[in-house]
This record gives structure tokens, sequence and C-alpha cells, in this order.
């Protein structure tokens, strides 16, 4: 929510910028446009007092409808130089404390100033400049509430297809965004659309797409359709995984049967011995099979959780400490946790090294060992079928800690993996806490 948050935020902002300064370099763009006519139309007619001026200095008359001085104090230093120069020039300055517009030429070795009142001039220069500024501030929230509500929308649907992707990673192919197609004017049957117009939309896989690109809708429709295909093969790989084991159970059985009969020796031994190791892998194939169908229900008991993992271990007939912290009563399936405590202590045994310790303190059972511990991408992905991980490992087919990922979610326990800091694959079982019935 953060990043989408920042990116409705960020659009919003440069959308308002953007405004601001094109309405600032139009406003500057008026101002100029517009002060440079206004002022021309006070500098012309000054202009013209002053040629009337110079006109009646020439023939020695004076009228009172101009206001006229020779060499007056006030005229501005810049337009004095100029006219000792023997140049003419206008330009603003004060006169009894008041902005005038002067107007200066040279009359025999004196200058000659005119002026004109400037003050009503600055109040029409600063009401325009009130309005550019009003105009520009309205523009610009308009424009910056346009943009929030057009990123919102983009941030909402960004918001739902993260989600949905984020839902896909945990496992939850089912997840769509399933954002509607977009509709267009409908198709009369002759290439047109129902307004008369040209249809541009294009045929794709026999599905209408719309007249106008949306690429958060691509984003989204690409997500669905790749969930649509991860999902397909994956159910088309537990098939054929189920109907190979199921294939495979019949003629196993046979074998072993059959085996039996072989005169006792070294080629027996040899036979019987791969048979069950492939009776195995078809019986945990099969157990998956069912773990990921979702059919597999717990068979919930009082079970004391220390005695437990201790017959759990002692049946497995491998050499493994129990240390049990703080005993407690849980409700939980006492045969599948033996499965999964099984095929941990066969992992360990397998793939790590000794010692082999299994503690448990209270609803928490941990399982170490000494060896070189779980894979990177096993802690971060989880165990995955007929992948071992590191080769130091050990030969395997992945199968067992796939099977414990399985059974561990029928009984709703939290299973994670980690390595020892001292060295040493580490899984720890926390079994839900709602279902503690006391403490023995």
């Amino acid at each position: 929510m953060r990043v989408t948050s920042s990116l409705r935020w960020k659009i919003a902002l440069t959308t308002t910028a953007v405004c601001c300064a094109v309405a600032a370099v139009l406003g500057i763009l008026v101002h100029n446009v517009v002060a440079r006519q206004i002022v021309g139309e006070v500098r012309k007619d000054v202009d013209r007092d002053l040629d009337y001026a110079l006109a009646q200095y020439q023939y020695g008359t004076s009228h009172g409808d101009v206001n006229v001085a020779l060499d007056p104090p006030e005229l501005p230093e810049q337009l004095r130089k100029l006219v000792a120069r023997g140049g003419t020039g206008s330009m603003v300055g004060q006169q009894a404390g008041k902005p005038v517009m002067w107007a200066a030429a040279p009359a025999d070795d004196k200058t000659l100033a005119v002026w004109l009142p400037y003050e009503s001039t600055r109040h029409r220069l600063r009401d325009i400049d009130t309005a550019i500024l009003a105009s520009a501030a309205l523009a610009a929230g308009v424009v910056a509430l346009a943009g929030l509500f057009l990123a919102n929308r983009i941030s909402r649907r960004l918001t739902t297809t993260a989600a949905v992707a984020r839902r896909i990673s945990a496992g939850d192919l089912d997840a769509r965004v399933g954002f509607p197609a977009e509709q267009d004017g409908g198709d009369d049957g002759n290439g047109k659309d129902r307004t008369g117009g040209t249809d541009d939309s294009a045929e794709d896989g026999g599905r209408r797409r719309p007249r106008y690109r949306d690429e958060v809708r691509d984003v989204a429709q690409a997500l669905d359709s790749m969930a649509r295909s991860l999902q397909e093969r994956i159910e088309a790989e537990k098939r054929f995984t189920a109907d190979v084991a199921h294939e495979l159970r019949t003629p196993l059985t046979g074998s072993l049967a059959a085996a039996a009969l072989l005169p006792e020796g070294r080629p027996k031994e040899m036979i019987n011995d791969r048979l069950k190791a492939l009776h195995l892998l078809t019986e945990d194939l099969l157990e998956i099979s069912r773990l990921e169908s979702g059919v597999e229900r717990a068979d919930l008991a009082r079970v004391e959780l220390g005695e437990a993992v201790r017959r759990a271990v002692a049946a497995t007939r491998l050499e493994a400490s129990v240390r049990v912290v703080r005993d407690v009563v849980v409700l939980t399936d006492r045969r599948r946790l033996d499965r999964i405590l099984a095929n941990l202590l066969v992992n360990a045994d397998k793939h790590g090294e000794p010692p082999v310790e299994v503690t448990v303190e209270g609803p928490v059972v941990v399982v170490r060992d000494h060896g070189p511990g779980y894979p990177p991408e096993l802690i971060e992905q989880g165990p995955q079928r007929f992948r071992t991980g590191d080769p130091g490992r050990g030969r395997g087919h992945g199968l067992g800690l796939t099977i414990v990922v399985g059974q561990a979610a029928v009984l709703d326990i939290a299973l994670s993996f980690a390595n020892a800091p001292d060295g040493g694959a580490m899984t720890t079982l926390r079994l839900p806490v709602g279902r503690l019935t006391g403490a023995s």
C-alpha cells in the first residue's frame, strides 16, 4: 500500500508541478504582452503631450492642460542624462511622491519634461497579475484533483493486481484479478460499430480486444493468464503423478509377492531391496497426491506431546535424543504427527550428521542435526518434489519434506525451516495454541 500511495501522490504532484510550470510560463507571457500594451498606451499619450509642449515652447506660449516643466528636480537622473546627450525618452518615476510617466526632450540648453499620472496604470497591471495568479491557481487545483483522481484509479487497480500476485505466490492459484473487459460501441456485423464509425478493435483468439490500450489492464490480464496456465500445468502434473503411482502400485505388489518365492541369496536381497524402495516411492507419491487434493482430514485425539514424540523417535530406530523441557496435552492426529517426525528424522539421518536432537517445549517441537544445513533455496521457497537442493545434503527424491509440509498443513501446524547458528538443519513445529487443553 505504501508503494501505490507513493505512486498516487507522485503522479498527482507531477501533474500539478507541470501545470504550475505551464501556468507560470503562460502567466509571464500574458503579463509581458498586456503590460507592454498598457504601458505603450501611456507612453504614446505622454509622448504626444511632450510634442505639444515642445511646440508651445517654440512659439513661446503655454496652456495649463499639460503638466510641463523646465529642468524639474524630480526628473529621473537616467532620463536627464539622456536629454543632456541630445536624446528624447520616457520612463516611470516619482513626482510629488506619486508615480508618474515622465517624458523629456532638450529645449535650448534646458530639459523640457512632461508627465502623466501612472498610479491607475499600476493598479490595472496589479489587477491583471492578480487575475493571472488566480486563474493559474484555479487551473493547478483542478488539474491536481483530476490527476489525483486518475492516479487513484491507477493505484487501486495496481494494488489489486499486486495483492493477487502475492496470493498466487503464496500458492492460491485460483486467485484472479478479473478486471472486466472494456466495452466498445458494438459491431453491427459489417465491420462498423453501432455509432456508425469504423471498428478499430481487433480479434485476439476469438476475444475482442478493446479499441484503446490500457497498460494496467494488460498487466492484470497477463497475470491472470499466467496463473491460469500455471494452475493447468500443476493440475496436469498432479494428475500424472497420481496416475503413475496408482498404475505402478498393482504390479509392484505382485512383483514383491513373486520376489518372495525366489530362493534365498544375494540376488533375492538385491531385488527385494530395490522393489521395496520403488514401493515406498510409489506410496509417497500417492500420499502427496492425496495431500495436494485437499481431501485429507485429521482424526484428532488428546495426545501427550512429549510422550508421543518419544514413541515416534523410538519407532524410527534411528539414533536421536529427545529432551522434553515442558510437556503439554494437545489435540492432534497421532498417526500424522508420527509421519511428520519420522520423515524429519529420516531426512536428518540421511542428509545431516549426528547428533540428531529433538526438543519439546510446550507446543513447540524442534528437530535439528549438525550437518551442512538446509540449502538457501529450501529455506526461502520451501521443499519441492524431486529437488533435494544442495548436493551436500545427499541424494534423494525430495518427497520426505514435501510430505511433512502437506501433513503439517492438515494438522494446522506452523512449520519453519532454518539453519542453526552453530551449524546444522533445524526444523520447528508449532502446534496450534488453540488446541491446547492443559498441561501435564
